[in-house]
């Protein structure tokens, strides 16, 4: 897609189809998230944490293990594969630095909601620019000071 075009929404998501649907980038994030004390988590434990139904997590981890994501044996665990590991770990950090920015510009109603969006139609470009900000921010701590000084004044208005 040239850069001076315009498109929909649905465009722009369409244009690398090798990538993983936003809700197989929620289970992969999950599945990491839930497999970190005991390297494995259960369907059972999958539904809950993401409020679904068990057969809508077998038909889905299905689909994660043809992809070589995770290993699953029907009604034993899922664990995670090493490329599945690794992607997993990507996705829970690309969540934390969007949840991270967010903070930092004193969103908190919706936090949640928020990164949920944002971390499914963020480009790599904006996530280095997004976690740049954060470091430099972080870095000179007087900025920040000033920039929240700045908002505090300008929600008072």
């Amino acid at each position: 897609m040239p850069e001076h075009e315009f498109f929909t929404f649905r465009e722009y998501m369409r244009k690398d189809r090798e990538l993983l649907s936003a809700s197989a980038e929620d289970y992969m994030e999950m599945i990491f998230r839930l497999s970190g004390e005991n390297g494995f988590t259960r369907v059972n434990d999958l539904a809950a944490a993401l409020n679904v139904q068990p057969p809508s997590v077998t038909k889905m981890i299905q689909k994660l293990a043809d992809m070589n994501l995770i290993k699953y044996e029907k009604y034993g665990v899922i664990m995670l594969e090493p490329n599945g590991t690794e992607l997993g770990k990507a996705l829970l950090n690309r969540h934390n630095l969007i949840e991270r920015f967010l903070t930092v510009l004193g969103i908190k109603d919706g936090l949640l909601e928020g990164t949920e969006k944002m971390e499914h139609t963020i480009s790599n470009e904006i996530l280095i620019g997004i976690h740049d900000l954060i470091d430099f921010l972080n870095d000179n701590p007087e900025i920040m000071k000033k920039f929240l000084a700045y908002r505090s004044a300008k929600n008072k208005s």
